[in-house]
């Protein structure tokens, strides 16, 4: 699916201030090679149905093995491995006898030490590899961790390593073994062993993505190939709200365009970025935070939520609303399904200059069939002219005045608000008596 980088960063899925973002927020990786594959499976969601749905197989399967996952395989183990070949360590004799064993082990006593740190870190490696075989070589596995699993049986697949897989790691090795096993993992198991890593790597993230899916109680989505686009999710939330109000979503070819008003801090912003956010990692083949979602398979998705201007190249922030826009419709012009977010459109101009530029893209957009839209504006007198237009659906958030103080219930009512709170806000924050005391 295209998401773009504009898309990537106002929906937080990755973000320069890293804890503020969906990935570190789902990350339950162990390793820094795990690490960086969930952030490339992340970053790369599916367009092609049949790769979401054998992810979503092999994150379950690893959901339901996950008290047979090798414990003896952490970040440092890996390391160790991998510095073992980093390592300048002298000749290791190839054939070992009593006497030229224990001279290596005298001579050559650093050396001597490092081979045996490592033999034991490759030993809980290999067993761990064994342990993955034995867990997920069964009938009914998905093809994506099948070829993984064969992978790892080819390259394991060698006399010296298979005696390394069924070392008891508490079972004293000789001088001998270490300096023998040492020989074997410096000189004819480099390449594989590197490729083990990696691929234990890629499982890493897999299970990262398992138990993330798990740990927060997401549900997998049921997405379908279907000639026009549609969304239906009940209690879909935001995950990085910790307190998350759920909402119910419902868009298709008949009602394809929502239509969202509100006061400021209503919630607009982070329904538009919990219904993106779903959409996404349903396309990574993830769970969502969502007690269901079915969902048509798209092509792409777009936002508008975060322009910004750009001084070094002298455009405005309402120049670069319009590039956006303009974008947008060169990109939805396709004829496939896409979802398209955009966040108070036009921002960065005169009130009726909005009015009058929001209500012809709306009316442009509707017209797209293929395409799902969720905007949010403060403009709420553009929405009785919207009314003539049977797939435009109306929604609201509603806020209440107690007392002077703001109420935000942050449900999703069916309708068109027509709050004007700005000056509230200020009154309430003080500045209005700061103002007046100058």
């Amino acid at each position: 699916m295209q998401a773009d980088k504009t898309t990537i960063h106002d929906l937080a899925i990755f973000h320069n201030e890293e804890e503020q973002s969906v990935f570190h927020y789902l990350d339950l990786t162990t390793t820094i090679g795990g690490r960086e594959w969930f952030r490339h499976f992340l970053a790369n969601p599916y367009s092609d149905l049949e790769k979401i749905q054998e992810t979503q197989q092999t994150l379950k399967l690893i959901i339901d093995h996950e008290d047979k996952w090798p414990s003896m395989i952490s970040n440092g183990t890996v390391m160790v491995v991998q510095k073992y070949y980093d390592s300048q360590i002298e000749q290791v004799p190839k054939e070992t006898n009593p006497v030229n064993s224990i001279y290596y082990r005298i001579v050559r006593a650093q050396d001597y030490a490092l081979i045996k740190f490592s033999v034991t870190h490759f030993i809980n490696f290999l067993t761990g590899c064994k342990q993955l075989i034995e867990c997920f070589d069964i009938p009914n596995t998905p093809k994506l961790l099948q070829k993984i699993i064969e992978r790892i049986k080819i390259l394991t697949n060698n006399a010296v390593v298979k005696e390394m897989m069924e070392w008891n790691i508490q079972q004293k090795l000789s001088t001998a073994d270490n300096l023998n096993f040492g020989h074997f993992l410096l000189y004819r198991f480099k390449q594989n062993a590197f490729d083990l890593i990696e691929i234990y790597s890629q499982l890493d993230a897999y299970r990262s993505m398992a138990l993330a899916s798990k740990k927060f109680e997401f549900h997998f989505p049921e997405i379908k190939v279907m000639n026009s686009p549609f969304i239906e999710a009940k209690n879909l939330y935001h995950p990085l709200v910790r307190t998350p109000v759920a909402y119910d979503v419902q868009l298709n070819q008949q009602g394809n365009f929502l239509f969202l008003t509100g006061a400021n801090m209503a919630g607009k912003s982070t329904f538009i970025k919990a219904v993106g956010v779903s959409v996404y990692l349903a396309h990574v083949g993830m769970g969502v935070p969502a007690e269901k979602l079915e969902l048509s398979l798209f092509d792409g998705l777009l936002s508008n939520i975060q322009v910004e201007d750009n001084i070094s190249r002298g455009e405005s922030y309402f120049f670069n609303e319009v590039q956006r826009i303009k974008k947008t419709i060169v990109k939805i012009n396709d004829g496939r399904n896409w979802l398209i977010l955009i966040d108070e459109l036009f921002k960065g101009t005169n009130v009726q200059d909005a009015m009058k530029c929001s209500t012809a893209v709306i009316e442009g957009l509707r017209k797209m069939k293929n395409t799902l839209f969720v905007l949010s504006t403060h403009l709420y007198e553009i929405g009785e002219a919207l009314k003539q237009y049977s797939n435009i659906k109306f929604y609201f958030f509603e806020t209440r005045i107690e007392e002077d103080q703001l109420i935000f219930s942050y449900h999703l009512k069916e309708g068109i608000s027509n709050d004007r709170l700005g000056y509230l806000i200020l009154k309430r924050e003080g500045v209005v008596k700061m103002l007046h005391e100058l």
